[in-house]
């Protein structure tokens, strides 16, 4: 589902210590997600929020990490062994044209999509993947980068997220990025 991916080699620098001092991963995430959850992360790459997700899943959760790339999903693999969190993470190479997650239908409690929507081509089968991997009432996570996304463009893409049937449930502060969280509409 790509057309302009960032390169595998830029996986390292985005999975680096460093940048956790312009984004803690635990901060961003741990207000929505909960031990035993299933979690989505979106163009994981080599897991600068999988790893976190899968402390806060617990044992008894589970992360499904979804990227287009063979080598982020190496990189991934290997950071999680290193964590011993690999139990706790299913980590899938995509198709170019589908998130491939369609035997998760329902299952999802919380999905992450960070700097990555601006990539893909068709956003609106993308929302509607997600949307269809969600559970009841299942949150997403959407964020944008400020310097490769304009507000007008977030907007437009909160509006497909909408159409595919998600609702806004507020916007969230994250340093250099627009963000918001969505959830499944009520009665689906």
């Amino acid at each position: 589902m790509s057309h302009r991916v960032c390169p595998w080699w830029l996986g390292y620098l985005l999975a680096s210590p460093l940048r956790r001092l312009l984004q803690d991963p635990e901060e961003i995430v741990s207000p929505h997600v909960r031990e035993g959850m299933t979690v989505l992360d979106i163009g994981c790459g080599m897991g600068f929020f999988s790893l976190p997700l899968a402390e806060l899943v617990g044992e008894t959760g589970k992360v499904v990490c979804i990227d287009l790339q063979e080598k982020m999903i190496e990189g991934l693999i290997k950071r999680a062994v290193k964590a011993n969190l690999e139990k706790r993470i299913d980590a899938r190479i995509c198709p170019q044209n589908s998130l491939g997650v369609s035997d998760i239908d329902g299952e999802i409690d919380f999905a992450l999509a960070f700097a990555l929507v601006h990539e893909v081509p068709d956003k609106e089968r993308l929302f509607s993947e997600i949307y269809d991997s969600m559970k009841q009432s299942g949150k997403l996570l959407l964020a944008e980068p400020r310097g490769h996304v304009s507000e007008q463009e977030f907007e437009k893409t909160v509006s497909m997220a909408q159409s595919a049937g998600f609702e806004v449930l507020r916007d969230l502060e994250i340093r250099r990025n627009h963000a918001v969280l969505l959830r499944t509409r009520q009665g689906r």
